[in-house]
């Protein structure tokens, strides 16, 4: 019994680090709608890494020339309208 219960512990702790981690989904499955996300950081003034309200990591790519992420920052909540995977606008809900 000790045993096994000594095999379940060490068997989760290994798991345990795994399972933590965020997926990383490709931004082109994510379906076209209205997201509120938090920023991981800005790769570019193109480029942003987020967390997506279910856990997922993911970099969204600005859909046109207008949207430029380069006044965001890490932490901040942002709403993005995303088609087709791309940022469309967004709206940054962190006042600085």
């Amino acid at each position: 019994m000790k045993r096994t219960l000594s095999l379940v512990v060490v068997t989760l702790g290994l798991l345990g680090p795994m399972c933590a981690r965020a997926a990383n989904i490709d931004p082109s499955a994510i379906p076209d709608g209205t997201y509120t996300v938090k920023v991981e950081k800005t790769v570019d003034p193109q480029h942003i890494q987020v967390v997506m309200d279910n856990g997922s990591e993911t970099t969204l790519v600005a859909g046109r020339s207008t949207v430029n992420f380069s006044k965001i920052q890490p932490n901040d909540q942002i709403k993005v309208s995303i088609i087709k995977g791309t940022v469309m606008v967004y709206l940054d809900l962190t006042s600085h």
